[in-house]
């Protein structure tokens, strides 16, 4: 095989024939309240007061303001590129149709790598706040149900529990999941809204002084992390596929929600390093520990039900939006294509569901995973500075692709993309750059000895 037939693009997305479609049944309400579900998680729970503790201070608003403006800049990429092309694959769909074959794989093995590790990892972490709940209520697990191998238990068995209760549901149906959604990112607006309306009224000053106690290189640093808090949008681009009046709601979709959550970010922030000293903030749960010193313990209580609820839809979107990409690149032969088999009743790809619900399963059940934040963050960068690239590269390449929405002021948008993408990977730690690197030599292996020899596109 010549060396160019590795970057051989593949041509715009054309929907399946019915019986191996999925069912368009989502709204642009439905898009966004899933973009809330996803963006709106550990981050305005944990990482808020985590990393105005650690490295940025009161000015972590700032360090959420910078994410957030980076990660607008991507949104507003994925929202031209994904009512332009559609389909369920996301950037590794883009990267496809604008870069080629190799590149389209090691950005959807990217992907799966990110999607995977963010569901396994956070549901950790709900399994923590859940423990905590029946420990308050005089239930304990035994050790041996309540930690993996690693650290002295046998199965983190809440974990697993969780992962197998969202795999029903996502085998049910995407319009079931999307209620479901809908009802939980309710609880959690509602527990925002109550930490705020308490918080308003204890603001005092002086806590925001000195309000750049690690300098601005402290701020950016606090961004490369705090983008942890925005990952998620882009699993409403997989939602293309499934969505009535894709090129319309899926740009109303992510755009909205991406304010509305930036919005929330930055006033948490505020108001969480205004009402205590960020120097107590290192703790797992800074928002309640917050109200607890102020005495309001039924308060923190509920932050505690907000923090479950939160990680609950974090969970659902990112692993909705992996088995979709999971799906687009079986579709294509660089993964078996037997995955890629469509319920006839459901509508939705079940063997593709229970497959990455038991591997998400076995990582959060028995594995600790360490340093996740920054392994998810660097794999997200990378895919959204292809996608804002990808938008450059095909205003030129195919200038006559009909836009539903399009980009304004290109490539001055994208470019800005690329750049704030970048600059926040050269923050990451050099640990992170390295485990990324294996992953995509591995990706690479297999790409060379499987999905190379039984890709659709070379085959034709």
């Amino acid at each position: 095989m010549a060396i160019q037939d590795l970057f051989r693009t593949k041509p715009l997305y054309q929907r399946p024939p019915r019986g191996e479609s999925l069912q368009p049944c989502l709204n642009a309400l439905d898009l966004t309240l899933f973009g809330i579900g996803a963006i709106i998680g550990a981050g305005v729970f944990v990482l808020t007061g985590v990393v105005a503790a650690t490295t940025a201070g009161p000015a972590v608003v700032f360090s959420y303001f910078m994410a957030g403006l980076a990660s607008m800049f991507a949104a507003l990429s994925y929202a031209e590129l994904a009512a332009s092309i559609g389909g369920c694959g996301s950037a590794y769909n883009y990267a496809y149709i604008g870069f080629g074959e190799l590149i389209a794989w090691l950005i959807g093995w990217n992907l799966i790598f990110e999607y995977g590790l963010s569901v396994s990892t956070v549901a950790i972490g709900w399994s923590g706040y859940v423990n905590d709940v029946l420990i308050a209520l005089h239930i304990h697990l035994p050790l041996s149900l309540a930690q993996g191998p690693y650290l002295g238990g046998t199965v983190n068995i809440l974990a697993v529990l969780i992962v197998a209760i969202l795999t029903a549901l996502l085998c049910i149906g995407v319009r079931e999941s999307a209620r479901f959604n809908a009802i939980i990112v309710f609880i959690k607006l509602l527990t925002i809204a109550a930490f705020l309306a308490i918080a308003v009224t204890h603001i005092q000053s002086r806590y925001w002084v000195p309000f750049f106690p690690f300098g601005w290189s402290g701020v950016m640093e606090g961004a490369a992390l705090v983008f942890f808090a925005y990952i998620g949008f882009d699993a409403l681009s997989t939602a293309a596929e499934e969505t009535v009046q894709p090129q319309r709601n899926i740009p109303i979709g992510i755009i909205v929600s991406m304010v509305v959550c930036t919005l929330l970010y930055i006033v948490v922030a505020i108001c969480l390093t205004g009402i205590v000293s960020y120097k107590t903030l290192n703790v797992s749960s800074p928002v309640a520990a917050a109200l607890l010193q102020l005495n309001h313990p039924l308060a923190a209580g509920l932050i505690g039900a907000g923090a479950i609820a939160g990680l609950t839809t974090v969970m659902l979107v990112m692993f909705y939006g992996l088995t979709r990409i999971f799906l687009a690149i079986s579709r294509d032969g660089l993964l078996p294509t037997v995955f890629a088999k469509i319920h006839p009743r459901t509508r939705t790809p079940v063997p593709i569901i229970i497959v990455s619900g038991l591997i998400i399963a076995f990582f959060a059940g028995l594995m600790p995973i360490h340093r996740a934040a920054e392994l998810v963050n660097i794999g997200t960068l990378t895919a959204f500075t292809l996608v804002c690239s990808g938008v450059i590269v095909l205003r030129r390449t195919q200038p006559d692709l009909p836009r539903p929405f399009k980009l304004p002021w290109n490539p001055l948008i994208p470019g800005l993309g690329v750049i704030f993408c970048l600059y926040l990977m050269a923050n990451l730690p050099s640990i992170t750059w390295w485990r990324f690197l294996i992953w995509l030599i591995l990706g690479l292996i297999i790409y060379f000895a499987y999905s190379k020899k039984h890709s659709i596109l070379q085959k034709s």
